[in-house]
Parts: C-alpha cells; sequence; structure tokens
C-alpha cells in the first residue's frame, strides 16, 4: 500500500511538472506554425510567381542553412545566460519573415522571407530546449517527446490553417495571420523565466562535443532524418501537386504525415530513455529510409499512406536523437548540444533542399528518392558504428 501511495504522488508531481512547462511547448508549437504554412504553399507559389521547381528548392533551401547558422552562432549563448534575450531576438526574426512574405513577389524576397523564419527558429529552439532538460532532468525523455508532440502539432495546424485560408481568402492570407500570432507569442514569452542549470564558462563547446563518439553516434543519425526532412521541404508540394493534389490535400497530407507525432513522440521519448536513445532510433531511421525509397515510384493514394508509416518512425527518431545529445552533453552545455544536433541537421536539411529540387527538376522522383534513401543508410550505419565506440569506451571506464 505505501509503495502504491509513493508511486502516486511521484505520479502527481510528474504531471506538475509538466504542466510547468507547457509555457515552453508552446513557444515550439507557435513557431512551428510558419514552417508548416511555407510549406504547404510552395507548389501555389511556385506557380503564381512562375518559378521553378530548382527556385523552390532555394526557397526552402535557405531556411534551412539560415537555422544552421543561428544554431551553430548562437545556441552557446544560452548556455552563457542569454535564453531570454535569444528568444525574444529569434521570435522578432519571425515576425519579420512573415511580414515579408505578406509583400513577397521576386524570388530573392521569399528568400529573405526564408531566412528570417529559419534565424528566428534557430535561435529560439535550443534556448527552449535547454530550460526542458535543466528543469527535469530525471524526465528528460517525456519532457522532449512532448515538447516535440507540441511543435508537431504547431506543423499539423499551420499547413491545413495555410490550405484553407488560400483557398477561401488568398495566397497572402495565411502570413498576414501569422503575423499576428507572432506577436501575441512575443508578449507570452515576455512573461517567462528561461534560466535553468548551470551557466557555461566554456568558449570552445562545439570543439569539445565533437570530440565525443556518442555525439557523433548522434550527429550521423541527425544527418540521415534531415536528408528525407529536405527533400520534402523542397519536393513534397510540388511534387503532389503534380501528381494531380489540391492545394487543401497537400495540407492535409502534411497534418497526415505529422498527426501520429504527437501522439507517439512522448512515448518514443519515454522509450528513448529507458532502452537506450541509439538503440531505438538506429529501428526507427531503418524503417523511415524504406519509406522514402517509396515515394519514387507509389502512386499518390500509396504516397499518402506509407507517410503514416514514415511518421511513425519520425516521432520515435526525433526525441531519440534529442535526448542522445542531452544525455552525451555537460551539464553547462545542453543548449550547445541540441543546438549542434539541429545545426548539423539544417546544414543537410538545407543542402539536401537544394539539391532535391534540381534532381526533382532534371531526374525525376525515382532517381530522387533511391538517392536519398541510399544516403540515409549508410549515414544510419556511420551512427550505429560510433555508438558502438561510445558503448566500448563506457564499459571500460566502468
Amino acid at each position: 500500500m505505501r509503495r502504491t501511495r509513493d508511486e502516486s504522488d511521484a505520479a502527481v508531481t510528474a504531471r506538475a511538472d509538466t504542466r510547468a512547462l507547457v509555457p515552453y511547448f508552446l513557444v515550439s508549437a507557435v513557431l512551428s506554425l510558419g514552417y508548416g504554412s511555407v510549406l504547404t504553399l510552395l507548389g501555389e507559389i511556385r506557380d503564381r510567381f512562375e518559378l521553378s521547381n530548382t527556385e523552390v528548392g532555394f526557397i526552402g533551401g535557405a531556411g534551412f542553412l539560415a537555422g544552421f547558422v543561428a544554431q551553430t552562432g548562437f545556441a552557446r549563448y544560452a548556455d552563457r545566460g542569454h535564453a531570454a534575450r535569444m528568444v525574444r531576438i529569434g521570435i522578432t526574426g519571425a515576425v519579420v519573415g512573415v511580414v515579408l512574405c505578406i509583400f513577397a513577389t521576386e524570388l530573392w524576397e521569399w528568400v529573405l522571407a526564408r531566412v528570417a523564419l529559419g534565424m528566428g527558429s534557430g535561435m529560439v529552439s535550443p534556448a527552449t530546449r535547454r530550460v526542458v532538460i535543466a528543469r527535469d532532468p530525471e524526465r528528460v525523455g517525456a519532457n522532449l517527446g512532448m515538447q516535440g508532440a507540441f511543435d508537431i502539432a504547431g506543423f499539423v495546424v499551420g499547413p491545413v490553417l495555410a490550405g484553407v485560408l488560400a483557398e477561401l481568402v488568398g495566397l497572402r492570407s495565411p502570413f498576414v495571420v501569422l503575423a499576428f500570432v507572432y506577436l501575441g507569442l512575443f508578449i507570452l514569452v515576455a512573461r517567462l523565466d528561461l534560466s535553468a542549470g548551470v551557466v557555461s564558462t566554456e568558449r570552445r563547446a562545439v570543439r569539445t562535443l565533437l570530440r565525443l563518439p556518442a555525439m557523433q553516434a548522434a550527429l550521423f543519425a541527425s544527418i540521415a532524418f534531415y536528408t528525407t526532412i529536405g527533400m520534402f521541404e523542397a519536393v513534397w508540394s510540388p511534387m503532389l501537386n503534380d501528381l494531380g493534389a489540391e492545394v487543401w490535400l497537400i495540407g492535409v497530407s502534411f497534418s497526415l504525415f505529422v498527426i501520429p507525432m504527437i501522439v507517439l513522440a512522448p512515448i518514443g521519448g519515454r522509450l528513448a530513455q529507458r532502452r537506450g536513445p541509439m538503440n531505438v532510433v538506429v529501428i526507427s531511421i531503418f524503417v523511415a529510409t524504406l519509406c522514402t525509397l517509396s515515394y519514387g515510384f507509389a502512386p499518390l493514394w500509396l504516397i499518402l499512406g506509407v507517410s503514416l508509416l514514415h511518421a511513425c518512425a519520425d516521432s520515435f527518431t526525433m526525441p531519440g536523437n534529442q535526448i542522445a545529445v542531452a544525455m552525451s552533453s555537460p551539464p553547462d552545455q545542453l543548449a550547445a548540444g541540441q543546438g549542434l544536433l539541429g545545426s548539423v541537421g539544417l546544414l543537410v536539411a538545407g543542402a539536401m533542399g537544394l539539391i532535391g529540387g534540381a534532381l526533382y527538376d532534371h531526374a525525376g522522383r525515382g532517381l530522387l528518392f533511391a538517392l536519398t534513401a541510399m544516403g540515409m543508410l549508410v549515414f544510419l550505419v556511420l551512427a550505429r558504428w560510433r555508438a558502438n565506440i561510445a558503448e566500448l569506451q563506457l564499459a571500460s571506464a566502468e
């Protein structure tokens, strides 16, 4: 009886701790609205402004590369006590990005808008994730999974909102709505306490982290994961458009892809913490690789079905990678570790977005997704290799 009561008290405490983190989860969710909206409308933007698939790839890739610069260059400052400033500057950048989308007509204007959105998200993400990790290290798996679920929920709402508003009101209307939503987010974060954990004095955090085999394993897995994300950014909307899908269906397809992740990401986080993050990630990325290969030859209805399985796999990959990095990072370098993970992924996604648009233009979807799947498999093998090295080092140290 006493044990049952203790377990019940622990569960109540855990729920209270999670509720205290909800405002930080909401920041992630709201910022994801913009990413999902732009993704959904890329096909329509291409047709309205007479852009090529290669140019659409530039728009998608620019956002990822901007996020890479932000997370590589600024994540460490969250560890040094500047998290609140980073979050406010990042949200300001997101506001600028959606305002630019309201008025953009030329390629360079769309690219600049995506750069502002990417920089904004890249500054906010590692800072808020640091708070989530440091506030409750015993439940880091569940909390990171829950933050991921909120992030994905924003990504679900974004495409639906963008698709419906674009059909009923016009192409610019989703960005007008987002501008007001982001202004409301700025007011929210002004009231948040973003201090957590040990303040770092390390000046070479990235180089220190890169020398760790466990970190290398997580980064290789991140490369495999973001390879297909980069393809999605540049090609998914135009490809479905070419296969005959209406704008509303493209928006729904993004939602169908990510809805399972809302439910499964917290489960994936708990499983990764309990079983070992790399053990979970290797399996989930392998499943995602098979799904990616199928996109090169499947018809529209089958692509939509397979994307649901792909979403389930990604639900375990995303929190698993974040937990692997959190467990590998020193306590005073949590944001630097998360920023490194995000920046490597965004660099890969940006590069693949640029390449993907050109490949889709000149070689078609079959070769594009075959090469993508091969690249994912290579980096998955590298991740497993470095994880084995890390496990051997840990065993010898004990």
